[in-house]
């Protein structure tokens, strides 16, 4: 292995977060501009801002079953590649189409980063720190949203800003790209290929030269690794079923709660109680930083509270915060106190999703499939991650209108409450689990032996 440190392999390995982050967060400012200076009509604007989220699809689905043949460093820096590319050439657009095409590139690389980074990060990770380090991932997210927000507001000013808000990406892209060059492979890839030798390297660097431990994890990965690649049979099979559910269940709540769209509609609201448009942005500034410290205190306590435990009291405490602030919204108008209630909660919501929801499926989809199809298992929840994200996106737009703001965050809030009921009956505590003690146990709950695993239906 290279000699490198653990942290930084660790943030250049999480680091493709932080161009997901911003790459999805910055069309929120650089539209109003594009708008005017292209000329856009509704529908053109809509394809401007979605069409990240198309090609996300597409990236994850692509991109991301191919690590479990070419491996995660690989693609993390094919991924660099997509997202330099796709970043100059948003920045650069001439005109509609350009944008558009650049746009849905750099979607691509963004899919292949949600699918990658969870993956290669609980790979790494020793299990009683894999929590803490997956959802590394998360806290780069929200930085990427941090620093889209701070960009927006810096260029606002300039005739030409958009083009730098958008081509800005091209920078962390390429130190993405210098970094990935000296990043390990993962253990399991490496052991999978047959260079074991490499992955002890590895492990020993990860787990701080503890011989003992690495030992044991060796041992489980090469008894794993002896299975082949599987696909999409094995991905809908028994043993893996429970792991499928988990995947897509997240992947599903953690849009249709609203997390999205309260974070898109925080400028709106703010104008709505009485900010001004300055105002507005400097708070939505203000929600990044503090969504920033917020998933940086997840990020510390992740490995020391039970994964169920967190995504339970998220759950609750984003429902309750939607009740109230749609409550606060509907006397809004006619009620300062109103107003600033609305703010409170909507802060508070905030809060919850940065701490639980947000890094917790990240880190949970990354550790719950078996090793034979993680990469694939975690490029399908990615899917249907941003295919739930471009549902709510596309029909929230007219949820509002027909339902008005109060009422329709009451749906979300009720959604947050169904999630309770999901995540008891249906997902499994992963914390301080190796990644091979938790296919152990789905191999033992389905009945199927090491010789049959591959073909288990």
């Amino acid at each position: 292995m290279r000699k490198v440190s653990t942290g930084f392999v660790y943030f250049f390995g999480a680091l493709g977060g932080l161009l997901f982050g911003y790459d999805t967060g910055v069309i929120s400012g650089a539209i109003l501009f594009i708008q005017k200076q292209m000329h856009l009509g509704s529908w053109q604007q809509g394809w401007v801002v979605s069409a990240v989220l198309l090609g996300a699809i597409l990236g994850a689905a692509i991109i991301g079953p191919s690590s479990d043949r070419f491996g995660r460093r690989k693609l993390l820096l094919l991924s660099a590649i997509i997202f330099f590319v796709g970043a100059l050439g948003s920045g650069f657009a001439a005109g509609f189409w350009t944008l558009i095409i650049s746009r849905v590139i750099l979607g691509m690389a963004v899919g292949a980063a949600s699918a990658l980074i969870p993956t290669y990060l609980a790979e790494l990770s020793p299990a009683d720190q894999r929590g803490k380090m997956s959802s590394l991932f998360q806290l780069m997210v929200m930085t990427g949203i941090l620093f889209a927000y701070i960009t927006n507001y810096a260029w606002a000013g300039i005739a030409t800003g958009w083009r730098w808000m958008l081509g800005f990406a091209a920078i962390p892209a390429a130190l993405l790209f210098l970094g990935g060059l000296v990043l390990p492979e993962s253990p399991r890839f490496l052991v999978k290929m047959g260079h074991s030798d490499q992955a002890r390297e590895v492990l020993d660097t990860m787990n701080k030269h503890n011989t003992p431990i690495v030992d044991k994890e060796l041992s489980q990965i090469e008894e794993q690794a002896k299975m082949k690649n599987g696909g999409w049979t094995e991905l809908f099979g028994k043993m893996v079923r429970p792991s499928l559910i988990i995947g897509l269940g997240l992947a599903i709540f953690q849009q249709v709660m609203g997390c999205n769209t309260v974070l898109y509609y925080a400028p709106t609201i703010f104008t709505d109680v009485g900010f001004g448009v300055n105002a507005a942005l400097l708070a939505h500034i203000g929600i990044g930083i503090f969504n920033v410290i917020v998933t940086a205190i997840a990020v510390m306590i992740m490995d020391k509270i039970d994964r169920k435990k967190m995504l339970i009291g998220g759950a609750i405490g984003m429902g309750v915060s939607l009740f109230v602030m749609s409550i606060g919204m509907k006397f809004s108008g006619g009620s300062q106190a109103a107003a600033i209630i609305s703010v409170i909660a909507l802060t508070i919501y905030i809060a919850f999703f940065s701490a639980t929801w947000g890094p917790v499926m990240w880190v949970m989809i990354g550790e719950v499939f078996p090793l034979n199809i993680r990469g694939l298992g975690n490029s399908f929840s990615s899917v249907i991650n941003w295919s739930a994200n471009m549902v709510v996106s596309l029909t929230f737009p007219a949820l509002l209108n027909f339902f008005g703001t109060g009422s329709l965050f009451i749906g979300y809030g009720v959604l947050c409450f169904l999630s309770i009921w999901f995540v008891k009956v249906k997902v499994f505590e992963t914390r301080n689990r190796s990644l091979e003690e938790i296919e152990a146990t789905l191999r033992e709950k389905a009945g199927v032996g090491e010789e049959n695993l591959s073909s288990a239906k």
